[in-house]
């Protein structure tokens, strides 16, 4: 059974969504999907209680189960991004080649620009080659922000 929790963060409000056995999505509110309105779990309490620590500067990694929808390459791209520790950035190509592809640049960008689950899953992380900051779900001013918080610590 679906259910969800909307969450207020100094970068604007999230929705986190579960099937009752790990999280569906994560995403700031105004994103590209609305999300249907269910009552909140434990695993979307526990998970608001998790982001509310990592904006707090009080968490540097998850402890959620993840149950991503995506295709075989999508959760390889997003396992991978799982991998970048906090505070640390990668660029497109070395994501690319940390799942053995090199040449797939571009669908590495299109996978991680899909990441449903912002933040849980360190998209964030990914800059271009030359450490610029590149597109972002959410907006480049929160992505600026979270690794901003990130540096902090």
């Amino acid at each position: 059974m679906n259910a969800a929790l909307q969450l207020e963060t100094p970068l604007g409000g999230m929705t986190l969504l579960s099937d009752g056995e790990g999280l569906l999505s994560a995403r700031f509110d105004g994103g590209p999907t609305a999300l249907p309105a269910f009552p909140p779990d434990a695993l979307c309490v526990q998970a608001a209680a998790q982001l509310r620590e990592y904006f707090n500067g009080q968490r540097t990694a998850f402890d959620l189960p993840l149950h991503p929808m995506g295709t075989a390459f999508q959760r390889q791209v997003w396992a991978a991004l799982l991998k970048i520790p906090y505070g640390e950035t990668r660029s497109y190509g070395e994501i690319a080649r940390a799942i053995g592809n090199e040449k797939a640049l571009r669908a590495v960008g299109q996978a991680i620009h899909r990441n449903p689950l912002l933040i849980l899953i360190p998209c964030h992380r990914v800059l271009g080659a030359d450490g610029s900051l590149t597109g972002f779900a959410a907006g480049l001013e929160r992505k600026k922000a979270l690794l901003a918080l990130e540096r902090k610590q």
